[in-house]
């Protein structure tokens, strides 16, 4: 199928995906079947969208630029019984309208840079609905979200999508499979919605403050850096050590402190 020229647009952080082998290893990691029902974001100049409608019997795209969509409906007419186009953006899509007939939805996508962090977060609010999340990020994002207590890359971000998420880490990406190629490295990542979930935060709202406020200053202590929450001895009573560094601490112990404030 042949594609359609379009200049990429920095604006919107385009960068489209063109070699043939990384595209087979993500159909591969996909493993789409035609009973599923796939979401693609940002589908771009359809490099994976074509595969995927040989692969499903229902694909949505997510495409903000309004010029691409032109594109996209030309290059794939013919498909509109399996294939709906929504123009718009996945910040604010709501991707819960997808999901019918209790059937969750996969969702994909090559995210721009400058909002994979914020769009994880808008997907996260609406697991439920989804099966599972094949995206291409930043490979520091990626490293941050399959972090576990103790390295580096652990924290915020960490916590609040292994929280939802199982996270497994696929492959790297180098910046020669795009044009333009971006200066940074990727990595393809999958995230699995918990079906039972292995925490349960009885403040949700509560559990999101006690880790923004745990890793106000990384170099600090727990006891530190929590004081205006709880104090140290709190800590101790909670079988925490209040010496230790908040990216030390796994995700249980702090769905354990903002269980234990939530009650007060």
């Amino acid at each position: 199928m042949q594609q359609l020229q379009h200049q990429a647009r920095k604006r919107f952080g385009q960068n489209f995906l063109q070699d043939s082998i990384v595209i087979h290893q993500i159909l591969i990691s996909i493993a789409a079947k035609p009973e599923h029902h796939l979401v693609e974001i940002g589908p771009g100049l359809g490099a994976i969208t074509a595969h995927l409608l040989k692969a499903c019997d229902r694909l949505d795209v997510v495409e903000l630029d309004r010029d691409l969509v032109t594109i996209l409906q030309q290059q794939f007419s013919g498909y509109e019984a399996k294939l709906a186009i929504h123009q718009g953006d996945a910040l604010t899509f709501d991707f819960d309208a997808l999901a019918k007939d209790n059937q969750p939805i996969r969702v994909v996508g090559n995210l721009p840079y400058n909002i994979a962090t914020p769009l994880i977060f808008h997907l996260l609010a609406q697991t439920r609905a989804i099966a599972d999340m094949h995206f291409m990020m930043q490979r520091e994002v990626v490293q941050r979200l399959g972090a576990v207590p103790g390295q580096k890359h652990y924290g915020q971000l960490s916590i609040m999508v292994q929280y939802y998420c199982q996270v497994e880490i696929l492959f790297a990406v180098p910046p020669e499979a795009f044009k333009p190629k971006p200066k940074v490295n990727s990595t393809m990542v999958r995230l699995i919605p918990h079906q039972k979930p292995p925490w349960h935060a009885m403040d949700f709202s509560c559990f999101t403050m006690v880790v923004k406020t745990a890793f106000t200053q990384r170099r600090k202590t727990l006891g530190n850096n929590l004081k205006p929450l709880l104090d140290a001895m709190t800590l101790k009573h909670l079988g925490i050590d209040p010496e230790l560094r908040p990216e030390c601490l796994c995700v249980a112990k702090y769905v354990q402190i903002s269980n234990h404030l939530s009650m007060y």
